[in-house]
């Protein structure tokens, strides 16, 4: 039987079923449940799979190869859990030994499981607003590289969006469960990166980060951390009240699962009204979210105001653990961040960038200046694939050094790239195969 013809389910082949017509959310889905205890297998190990089908926006079909794991992780607390990872390859794509490996971690930036990248991924999933499914293109453009992809659900089966160190962690486990998945013909020490950009670059820093002491065996070549925050305890105070309000309040929303703690000290100083709009943006996704709370100040619905929240203990703890430069990065990182970001505040991450310099890491700095939060996510693509595509492929690193410049698609290499990447979405639009370019350089 041929991967094609079966899936693999509880450890058994089965017929593979006709697709349902429409994917069920992960609460409702039993492929998000682990078939056995999950502590009594070593991280990364997978616990099941089976093939998907994914749709652009959750429309379009793809063609693409996919399926998705069901690994074993860690979560904060090193309690082991069952996390889902969608790995892909091109549609005309053989199994490969030599294949390079990209952990693309996406700014999931919700508390809401139709926002995990597992679920929004998928064709006709309901997932309107979703973040996943606009950055379903910069996916694409690792695939017509050639590349094997990773794209891990790092804020793990409870949403823990905002924590420190766990998406990093399930992104590792995600990658040795990859490298371990038959399918995709990979090698134990395949060359690896790691992207993501704004709280997936944060994701991708936390991975950088924990690679050499939790996941020493994976040959990380490089990693590219987009708009990483840099400080998310100073964000969130800056878009609290703001046009972004919305990140502030799920991003407390998120917190408070994976800190206890905190959701008791919340609820102590918190209104029952917000409350409530913490508990309804527990299922809203991203971009619905932000235009419901659009300038929703939470000073006003705290005994004391937000300084009164700041200032406990516990919520001071939560907020010194949760910023990323404690440690080094082994790999080289190329970081890119627009100067007039409206979102994520060029000095943080200036200050996130010295941190790891500080700790002797490798960090090329590219700042933009004309660029605002999400173009400069697509604007930036062919420098962020280039530079990863030079790290796969051992060429010489460029310096360690912070470079400002007007826009980073300015120039004919970016512009030709970009003509790439128009096609390319003519290709996903018109549900075409998306095949490996033949020449790249």
């Amino acid at each position: 039987m041929t991967i094609g013809d079966a899936v693999e389910f509880d450890g058994l082949e089965a017929e593979f079923e006709p697709p349902r017509p429409r994917p069920l959310l992960p609460g409702l889905d039993p492929f998000y449940r682990s078939p056995i205890d999950p502590g009594s297998v070593a991280p990364g190990t997978i616990l099941r799979w089976r093939r998907v089908r994914l749709g652009l926006l959750g429309g379009i079909p793809q063609r693409v190869r996919a399926w998705q794991l069901l690994y074993r992780s860690t979560d904060l607390d090193g309690r082991p859990e069952a996390v889902v990872t969608t790995v892909l390859l091109p549609w005309d794509a053989e199994p490969s030994e030599h294949r390079p490996l990209i952990s693309f971690q996406c700014a999931i930036d919700a508390v809401a499981e139709k926002c995990f990248p597992s679920y929004a991924l998928q064709h006709r999933a309901r997932a309107l607003g979703a973040i996943p499914q606009v950055e379903f293109p910069l996916i694409a453009a690792a695939l017509a590289r050639g590349w094997a992809v990773s794209v891990p659900d790092h804020g793990g089966p409870n949403g823990h969006f905002g924590a420190a160190r766990e998406p990093g962690l399930r992104a590792l486990d995600g990658l040795r469960a990859a490298l371990r998945f038959e399918p995709l013909g990979l090698h134990p020490r395949t060359r690896i990166g790691l992207w993501g950009y704004s709280g997936g670059g944060l994701a991708t820093a936390w991975a950088a980060e924990l690679a050499a002491s939790y996941a020493p065996e994976l040959d990380i070549a490089g990693a590219v951390a987009g708009s990483p925050v840099g400080d998310p305890a100073n964000a969130f105070v800056r878009l609290n009240g703001s046009p972004f309000a919305g990140f502030a309040m799920v991003f407390t929303a998120g917190l408070r699962r994976a800190y206890p703690r905190l959701d008791d000290t919340v609820r102590e100083v918190v209104s029952a009204e917000y409350l409530e709009f913490l508990d309804r943006a527990e299922d809203i996704a991203t971009f619905p979210l932000l235009a419901r709370y659009a300038g929703r100040n939470a000073s006003q619905h705290i005994k004391g105001g937000l300084g009164a929240l700041l200032t406990r203990p516990v919520m001071r703890a939560v907020l010194e653990d949760i910023r990323p430069g404690v440690q080094a990065p082994a790999m080289p990182l190329l970081v890119v961040q627009g100067v007039n970001d409206e979102v994520i505040a060029v000095a943080d991450v200036d200050a996130h960038v010295q941190r790891y310099r500080a700790h002797g890491a490798h960090v090329r700095y590219l700042r933009d200046r004309l660029s605002t939060h999400l173009p400069l996510q697509f604007i930036a693509i062919p420098v962020m694939v280039d530079w990863l595509a030079d790290r796969l492929a051992d060429r010489p690193l460029p310096p360690s050094e912070n470079r400002t410049v007007w826009s980073v698609a300015a120039s004919p290499r970016a512009l030709v790239e970009h003509a790439h990447f128009i096609a390319l979405l003519a290709t996903m639009c018109s549900g075409r195969p998306i095949r490996t370019r033949s020449a790249f350089r």
